[in-house]
């Protein structure tokens, strides 16, 4: 049998700082670069500007979610045909409060078609605060299977607007603009 014997040559000095300037340098290179690449990102007045995307395709008719956005709550509900076919039928001398209270339509009435984007209403976005004392309204809830407010017992139809209790104003609507069928983008308006 043939054995063989290797010789290892002993590390000179110009190997070992070969070595530990590539170690310095990996280490070191990503964290001097972070300032460049982290300026390139968007600051946080930039990303408060652009809203919030919201994906709506699991969204079943008849539900709601709710999403955080600016220290606030949005309610995003996808009303039945139901829903909005109660919401239709209310003439608008039945309502406390004749606004739309819609921010991308704030000169307009409160029917049911000025509350929503679009005309066939099934997707409504609210500002689920109660109008009186602030307070988170609930829903399904009240006579008029809208919203209810659990502190003051004021009462808000399908389309968020007061029917009932000592609340002034209908709920406000926040701009939002659909980018395709399953995206909202909610612009800053809390």
């Amino acid at each position: 049998m043939t054995s063989h014997h290797m010789e290892f040559e002993e590390p000179t000095r110009r190997s070992f700082l070969f070595v530990t300037t590539g170690a310095v340098a990996a280490v070191d290179v990503p964290f001097a670069a972070w300032p460049f690449i982290d300026q390139m990102s968007p600051d946080a007045v930039a990303v408060h500007k652009a809203g919030l995307h919201v994906d709506i395709s699991k969204l079943q008719s008849g539900k709601s979610i709710f999403v955080r956005f600016n220290s606030g709550l949005i309610v995003i509900r996808h009303r039945t045909q139901k829903e909005i076919d109660s919401a239709r039928s209310v003439r608008l001398d039945e309502l406390k409060d004749q606004s739309s209270r819609n921010l991308a339509k704030p000169r307009l009435d409160a029917s049911d078609v000025n509350r929503t984007v679009y005309r066939d209403g099934k997707i409504l976005v609210m500002i689920p605060f109660c109008t009186r004392l602030g307070c988170v309204v609930i829903s399904p809830a009240g006579n008029y299977d809208g919203w209810a407010c659990p502190c003051c017992g004021s009462q808000y139809d399908t389309s968020g607007r007061v029917r009932y209790g000592p609340a002034p104003e209908n709920l406000s609507i926040p701009r939002y603009r659909f980018w395709d069928q399953d995206r909202i983008q909610i612009d800053r308006t809390i």
